[in-house]
């Protein structure tokens, strides 16, 4: 594919822009990326995963109150890393700071995966029996709720669902 910009050389780098919901897919060559000021993947200013963190990380809502005093940045007690250290390097200085830092990482985990409980994928030809588990659990989390809106016709119902899938596990 040649190059959308100059139309000569060999479009090397690709890319998709979503701007205001539109998207927008770019192939252009390397020299012409540069002339648009594109950041360019392994050249000095190219792009990284520690700058996509960085702009996840860059999220905490400014103070209201201007005059109000500022407190001093929270540290890891383990290596002395700050938060804002850490948003700007996207990485952590040791495995103690993702205790120090983890109130402030839960909304990080559910912008970025949806959820702050990683879940992990099951492989198809063994995920039979995790399935069934990960689906007792979920029908069991409904049960409870069923119970407290007091719809015990729909707890009954559940409550046989997870009998029978609970028979199939110990099947194995």
């Amino acid at each position: 594919m040649l190059c959308q910009e100059c139309g000569k050389k060999q479009a090397t780098l690709h890319f998709t822009k979503i701007l205001n919901g539109e998207k927008t897919e770019f192939h252009i060559c390397e020299s012409c990326a540069r002339e648009k000021g594109e950041l360019i993947p392994g050249t000095p200013n190219g792009f990284s995963i520690h700058n996509l963190l960085s702009g996840l990380l860059d999220f905490e809502p400014p103070s209201h109150n201007p005059m109000a005093p500022k407190s001093p940045p929270s540290r890891c007690e383990h290596c002395g890393l700050t938060y804002t250290q850490f948003s700007k390097l996207g990485r952590f200085g040791c495995s103690s700071c993702y205790k120090h830092f983890g109130e402030k990482l839960d909304p990080l985990f559910k912008r970025v995966h949806g959820n702050i409980q990683h879940t992990g994928k099951v492989p198809k030809r063994s995920g039979g029996l995790i399935k069934h588990k990960r689906e007792i659990e979920t029908l069991k989390k409904e049960l409870l709720v069923k119970i407290e809106k007091e719809e015990f016709e729909d707890a009954a119902h559940l409550r046989d669902v997870i009998r029978d899938l609970e028979k199939k596990v110990a099947e194995g």
